[in-house]
């Protein structure tokens, strides 16, 4: 394929020639109408890059022979520097603690599951490695799912269907890394709520006492230095899984109901890592020397993906400290080459380098610093040594440790002007991804020498991708547009335990349905336009349902109707409340306010009013922070059908909604500055 001979310093018009051919021309195959990553020839998917490294478990130990045993894993204490577990020690402790696992009673298979309730550290990671040795499934916990979600993922198990047989698969043993935790997993066993909770084992230290009290419902409290060390008494011979066996549940929050387990092998992780490492050939390749910080939640399937890569290229993670207000000193102890983020810290890069150029002078040299870079950027150029990063750009490159060359985007859209931007400064290859925890993490990627912003790149060599018609939206496959369906190595085998949700997702010829709405660009890109649902994700990646937060507001004497807004470039909602005409001017005398309608909706004294009422009964009503609105726009007349703004069925129409008041959400935003 020509798009492998795309190099960094590429000249734009064969760049684009390049990317065009390979995302476009060359992307149709027979499975209507899907398209392919220009890496995949005659229709073989990838589902590894070497024949020693199909499972996780091979692909860490690939590491430890390339690295020479080298660094892997890195840590530090406030104001000191990082200290290194090499790969042998890793490997050795996973062997301990999956032997100790296994000498305690648990079975060296894929029906056995561990929970993992822990912050980004080394122990997480040998947790999950002592799993992949013993072919057991890592089954990742964390908090902002809530104590009724932990209670329903640990009781999940019970028989699941895989793939032609019923298999038990409860959570009775759970690691944690804070006593703390282990007291919120008690507390459930004391409400006998987890009957099947069994073994509760913390990294850190923790109280004697914590270890009686677990005993009275029937749980053992244990340490994991202790049950390495029984482990190591009693080593058992790895049992290394197959590339089908299942590998990790990764319980996704969602918008209503119970979590969803995407249930994902070996497979599924392995082939997602080698097409981003395919993908990127031209301009990045991973090195036993890269490092790469670990702050994005283990639990989500990105983080995990990325960590894969290093491993396999025996490359080392160096894990942040634990407070993301730290990170900044992390990032710069530890000099980082690969950086996995999201847009909302991207987004705070851009700030503090727009609030660096206070005075009219700076500014403009700041904007003639980034189209002489970006000018370079077009051209495929990508440095750091120039003129400009010395005397303009050394500062925040050097915030990010000095070392960055690849970052990778994800979890949500990025602003293309913040993109664009961030790619002239940074002086690195900054690429940006799309998927979702069912396709394991990415389907689809920005290639090296494609300078554009505003879309997510092409599909990645292990799946491929297309467009469906949604004739209730007007999208139609034949305009290049409609819901992005995949299929491919990196697509999961379904939910835990529910397949009335994984019919939903997986259609009987194993596409999966994103809910998204895509659009090929001329280029062979791909852009995400809309939801086919009235579903989406804020700036850090939380789903948002508005319709469940309408319903709520909606029951406030003072709201007559009311429309919450919010995407995926905001980190938070805001409102359009129609006020109810017949409660508002007696609401509004008690404040010692009058008026007309317009007079009342423009007061700012009713409209905190309101606000207050509507966060009260969010709190009641159970809505988590980031589902509250934190601004509102009120407005004196009713939304109807001969407005445009109700369906004949009186439901509104979103998208009609948020154009007519741009202006009004766009203002609440910009006040928030």
């Amino acid at each position: 394929m020509l798009c492998a001979l795309v190099s960094p310093h590429v000249g734009t018009a064969l760049s684009m020639y390049l990317l065009t051919q390979s995302a476009c021309a060359d992307d149709t195959d027979l499975q209507g109408g899907a398209r392919k990553g220009g890496y995949v020839k005659d229709d073989n998917l990838i589902s590894y890059l070497h024949e020693d490294a199909k499972t996780l478990y091979e692909v860490f130990q690939r590491g430890l022979h390339i690295s020479g045993n080298g660094p892997c894993l890195g840590y530090r204490k406030a104001g000191k520097p990082y200290q290194w577990l090499k790969y042998k020690q890793v490997s050795d402790r996973a062997e301990y603690l999956g032997s100790g696992l296994l000498h305690r009673g648990l079975k060296p298979s894929p029906d056995t599951f561990i929970g993992i309730f822990a912050q980004n550290r080394p122990e997480w990671i040998i947790s999950e490695l002592a799993c992949y040795t013993y072919s057991m499934v890592a089954v990742p916990l964390y908090d902002t799912l809530g104590p009724e979600a932990l209670v329903f993922i640990i009781n999940r198990g019970n028989y699941i269907c895989f793939p032609l047989s019923f298999i038990r698969a409860n959570i009775s043993t759970v690691l944690c890394d804070k006593q703390i935790k282990a007291e919120t997993l008690l507390t459930n066993c004391e409400k006998s709520l987890t009957p099947v909770l069994k073994t509760v084992i913390i990294m850190d230290p923790f109280d004697a006492a914590l270890a009686e009290r677990a005993s009275k419902c029937g749980v053992e409290v244990l340490s994991l230095k202790d049950v390495e060390a029984l482990g190591k008494d009693n080593l058992r011979k790895p049992v290394p899984p197959k590339p089908e066996d299942l590998s990790i549940v990764c319980f996704t929050s969602g918008t209503t109901g119970d979590p969803k387990g995407a249930m994902l092998t070996h497979e599924n992780v392995i082939a997602d890592a080698a097409s981003f490492v395919k993908s990127f050939e031209s301009a990045f390749t991973p090195l036993p020397t890269d490092v790469s910080i670990s702050f994005l939640p283990l639990a989500h399937m990105f983080e995990r993906v990325v960590q894969t890569v290093l491993y396999g290229a025996g490359g080392r993670v160096g894990f942040f400290q634990g407070d993301i207000r730290l990170l900044p000193d992390d990032m710069k102890t530890l000099q980082p080459t690969v950086f996995p983020v999201v847009p909302r810290l991207l987004n705070r890069v851009y700030d503090r380098v727009q609030s660096g150029a206070q005075t009219p002078f700076k500014k403009w040299l700041l904007n003639f610093a980034i189209e002489r870079k970006h000018a370079e950027v077009k051209q495929g150029i990508i440095r750091n040594d120039s003129i400009w990063d010395k005397f303009i750009f050394h500062k925040v490159q050097e915030s990010l440790g000095g070392r960055v060359r690849v970052m990778v985007t994800g979890a949500a859209p990025i602003s293309p002007s913040v993109l664009s931007f961030l790619r002239a400064c940074l002086g690195c290859q900054i690429f940006e991804a799309y998927g979702q925890t069912e396709c394991t993490a990415g389907c689809t990627i920005s290639l090296p020498g494609d300078w554009t912003a505003g879309h997510v790149g092409v599909p990645v060599p292990c799946n491929v991708v297309k467009l469906v018609d949604v004739e209730e939206m007007n999208y139609f496959a034949s305009n290049n547009e409609g819901e992005v369906c995949i299929k491919g190595k990196n697509v999961f085998i379904g939910y835990l335990n529910d397949p009335e949700r994984t019919a939903e997702a997986l259609d009987q010829d194993g596409w999966l349905h994103t809910g998204d709405i895509g659009k090929w660009l001329p280029s062979g890109v791909l852009k995400i336009i809309d939801r086919k649902k009235n579903i989406f994700k804020l700036a850090q990646g939380e789903y948002i349902a508005p319709e469940k937060i309408e319903n709520v507001y909606v029951r406030s004497a003072l709201v007559a109707q009311v429309f919450v807004h919010g995407d995926s470039l905001q980190s938070c909602l805001v409102g359009i409340v129609v006020p109810d005409p017949e409660v508002l001017p007696g609401f509004a005398e008690k404040l010692g306010v009058t008026g007309t309608m317009e007079d009342l909706c423009k007061n700012e004294k009713i409209k905190k009013a309101i606000i207050s009422d509507l966060i009260k009964l969010g709190h009641e009503a159970g809505l988590k922070s980031f589902e509250q609105v934190k601004d509102l726009y009120l407005h004196p007349e009713q939304f109807t059908v001969e407005n445009g703004f109700l369906t004949p069925t009186l439901k509104a129409k979103r998208a009609e909604l948020s154009k007519f008041f741009k202006y009004q959400i766009d203002s609440l935003y910009a006040n928030m500055q």
